[in-house]
């Protein structure tokens, strides 16, 4: 039996057409679209709000959801699903990766995501728990990149299947793409940006917004280069400037080691701070893999003592008979402890991918941020100006309300009353609108001066908004204050140090480095650094910036030493070579490059380092100021192999307060107490006594005070005094105000005598806060480092003084 056929037969006009087509142009037309797919929706983010599609996508969707930072935390898996379903047809494990990456404090230096949960460890060691199990939130600072969305301040676009809306740009309240970077491989190109630090980025942006011309020396500026989210030191700067410029460029990242006792009998490399994206396990494994291949000595452990009271802590112990410093270097070249990091700027501006340069990405973002800002305001403005044509109409409603009722009333319907409405009060049919579906208890006298105050704030508000879409001059000015409101309320201190030399290493060993002359620097805020010669640095010229006082200055060699007096007559060694190089394009006192005393020397809670000395045994030694009023001139004694030595036997209670290292033996020593009484004596007048001995009388105190300045200053030199005043009751030391006065208006006074008075106290005043003397051009700081003014000098030594624009902290003297 046959098989009936069920093929359907073509239709009767049917016409076969067979296309040929060459596989070599539809192969390159295939692969074009399919590369532009993945560099427009996938690889590069967009230069304005430095996202990738994904990363957009899930910050929109949890604004969309609610997820504020305010509310609960939700699973991770939530967010996925929304997003996936709605924006983003992809697999749910890339946009997990996204989500994770975002709340990672060490991926990120501003991350957008608040995550609960196990969301990974550095360098991926212990990978995030899945998302059923994780929970989040946005961040605080996620709310500002999808701020006044609703405002029509970007355009939206649909998504994959045109059921829902998705924005093209989030309007971006800070330059995102420069803080948090980006990395992506796309097809024929890749985008590596580093983090950076938010109110630097702000800070240039908002000198180009007041300064379009500006170049790019003056933007960095403010962004010297990167600032890591896990710290670390980056050495050479070449490299930063070149991708500053070009788009394009390279960095090595060194980890953060000191040298420490890690045992009672064996020293150790403390690393608290690895390179970007490495982990602690990849430079363990790579440590033991050298060790085992015998390419790699004096190691005799590594220890990952990491948790999250204490942060970041691999301890390297080294073996007895090696020099830590050289087993550092070889880490550094060997291991992970150093990386290289390329950057390739590479962005989305207007659909295209381009390799942009610092003033590039900060254009482009000031360009949407311009746009987002005014599409905003006209935006409000139209609200506004809808809002306040109700209200006239209501107002007009009420000037003649009887009559208003009486029309109604006699109307046949609504549509009647509408009509009468409009004819007789010239009303729009908006407005007429309104007034019917107003309620009566609306049209009281109290309501009608409620209304006529919202007109006038309503067109005030309309005004200012019209002015700011009239003048770019204002709209740039909102901008900027926008900006800098950001940056006071998200702005944090720098991580990464910088370092100028390129190739150099950060922590040498001493053969490796010239034993050349320079200068040690500590500054107000307990940093330390060395220069590059030994040219004292300019006191004068430039613009002052963040950690420009220096307290004390000694001269030294590259791999020499110089000794830390503490408060506590304790004299600690340091080696120079371990302290941080200042570039040598440093034309100011500004230690921003420096280290704090803390990663050097070890100090007891309240002991604090109060000045840095040379160890050269035929100086005219120290002198010492206690608070006590005890004065040692110091034998110079330092034997050189004790790290630690005693340059004073202090009494129960008493600390040092001031230290000057001799230089002619000629200057005079200057004692400012809390009660306002200076003394001025010559050093001369003060023996010099071995190092366990405990001074003399330096200054007769009277009851209750003591001392809180001690100085050296050489009379020939151009001196002065500085004095601040406040009240014993006020415990922060709040100052009240402050005097200059020149140093020659005191006398010179014997030894242990009273001195004379300094400054006379105000009404509410009974103490000095703040006191200095020594030689001009002196600078002053606040508490933080930021620099402040000094008052104008005073001539009279007793007289009082004036209120400060600013409380002082420190001042000091010329690093010469």
């Amino acid at each position: 039996m046959a098989r009936r056929s069920t093929k359907t037969p073509p239709p009767e006009d049917f016409e076969e057409r067979i296309l040929d087509i060459d596989v070599v142009d539809e192969m390159q037309g295939s692969f074009l679209e399919y590369a532009y797919s993945v560099i427009y929706s996938r690889a590069l983010p967009d230069a304005r709000d430095g996202m990738k599609p994904v990363h957009r996508r899930i910050v929109y969707q949890m604004n969309e959801m609610g997820l504020r930072p305010d509310r609960g935390y939700v699973k991770c898996a939530r967010v996925v699903g929304e997003v996936m379903g709605k924006l983003h047809p992809h697999g749910d494990a890339s946009i997990y990766d996204a989500l994770v990456r975002m709340a990672q404090p060490f991926s990120m230096r501003l991350p957008l995501v608040d995550g609960h949960g196990n969301f990974g460890s550095l360098g991926n060691d212990d990978p995030p728990a899945a998302m059923r199990y994780t929970e989040c939130r946005m961040a605080d600072a996620t709310s500002l990149m999808t701020e006044s969305i609703d405002e029509d301040t970007v355009d939206f676009a649909p998504n994959y299947d045109g059921q829902e809306r998705e924005p093209v740009a989030l309007p971006a309240a800070y330059p995102n793409l420069l803080v948090n970077g980006a990395s992506g491989i796309a097809v024929g190109m890749a985008t590596n940006m580093p983090p950076h630090n938010l109110g630097e980025v702000i800070a240039a942006a908002r000198h180009l917004i007041k300064h379009p011309g500006a170049d790019l020396d003056t933007l960095m500026r403010y962004i010297p280069g990167p600032d890591l989210p896990t710290g670390g030191r980056i050495v050479g700067l070449n490299g930063i400037r070149d991708a500053y410029e070009t788009g394009r460029g390279s960095f090595k990242i060194r980890a953060t080691a000191t040298v420490e006792n890690v045992t009672a009998r064996r020293k150790g490399l403390v690393v608290t701070e690895l390179p970007f994206t490495v982990g602690p396990e990849k430079v363990i494994a790579k440590i033991k893999d050298l060790v085992s291949a015998k390419k790699l000595q004096g190691i005799a452990d590594v220890k990952d003592l990491t948790d999250r009271q204490h942060g970041l802590r691999l301890v390297i112990e080294v073996k007895n008979g090696f020099i830590p410093e050289a087993v550092l270097e070889q880490l550094y070249k060997l291991t992970p402890m150093e990386e290289s990091f390329g950057i390739n700027n590479v962005a989305l501006v207007d659909g295209q991918p381009l390799t942009l340069g610092l003033k590039e990405l900060l254009e482009v973002y000031l360009d949407h941020r311009f746009n987002v800002v005014r599409r905003r305001s006209e935006f409000r403005r139209g609200k506004k100006r809808d809002r306040l044509h109700l209200v006239e109409g209501l107002l007009v409603a009420l000037l003649d309300i009887d009559e208003v009722i009486r029309l109604i009333r006699s109307s046949e319907n609504s549509a009647q009353a509408k009509e009468r409405l409009m004819d007789r009060f010239s009303l729009s049919e908006i407005q007429t609108q309104y007034i019917l579906d107003t309620p009566l208890r609306r049209l009281t006298k109290y309501d009608r001066i409620e209304l006529e105050s919202e007109r006038d704030k309503l067109s005030a508000e309309i005004q200012e908004l019209t002015e700011i879409l009239e003048s770019d001059a204002k709209l740039r000015r909102l901008v900027s204050a926008e900006l800098a409101a950001v940056a006071k309320k998200f702005g944090a201190e720098r991580r990464t140090v910088l370092l100028e030399s390129a190739g150099a290493p950060a922590v040498a060993a001493a053969l490796e480095v010239a034993d050349d002359p320079c200068r040690v620097l500590l500054s107000s805020t307990g940093l330390l650094a060395r220069t590059v010669t030994a040219e004292p640095l300019p006191a004068e010229g430039g613009r002052r910036a963040k950690h420009d006082v220096i307290v004390s200055a000694v001269l030294a060699t590259q791999r020499g030493e110089v000794g830390a007096v503490t408060s506590a007559g304790r004299l600690l060694r340091l080696s120079v070579i371990d302290l941080p190089q200042l570039p040598e394009t440093s034309t100011a006192p500004n230690l921003a490059g420096g280290a704090p005393v803390s990663e050097f020397l070890t100090l007891e809670a309240d002991e604090s380092v109060v000045c840095l000395t040379t160890l050269d045994e035929s100086s005219p030694g120290l002198a010492i100021g206690t608070l006590q009023g005890v004065v040692k001139r110091v034998v110079p004694d330092y034997p050189a192999n004790k790290d630690e030595l005693e340059v004073i036997t202090l009494k129960e209670g008493d600390r040092i307060v001031g230290a000057a290292e001799l230089r002619t033996g000629e200057e005079d020593l200057v004692f400012i107490t809390s009660d306002a009484q200076l003394l001025r004596y010559p050093a001369a007048q003060v023996r010099p006594q071995g190092r366990p001995a405990g001074g003399m009388a330096g200054i007769k105190l009277a009851q209750d005070a003591q001392v809180i300045s001690f100085t050296a200053v050489d009379p020939a030199a151009d001196a002065v005094v500085f004095t601040c005043a406040g009240s014993r009751d006020t415990l922060d030391d709040t100052i009240t105000s402050v005097k200059l006065t020149p140093f020659d208006q005191y006398p010179r006074k014997g030894r242990a005598t009273g001195g004379v008075r300094c400054q006379r106290f105000l009404k509410g005043e009974d103490v000095l806060v703040l006191a200095w003397a020594g030689a001009t051009p002196a600078r002053a700081a606040q508490k933080n480092g930021s620099p402040a003014e000094l008052p104008e000098p005073d001539p009279r030594r007793d007289g009082s003084g004036t209120p400060p624009a600013k409380q002082f902290a420190v001042v000091a003297g010329p690093t010469t």
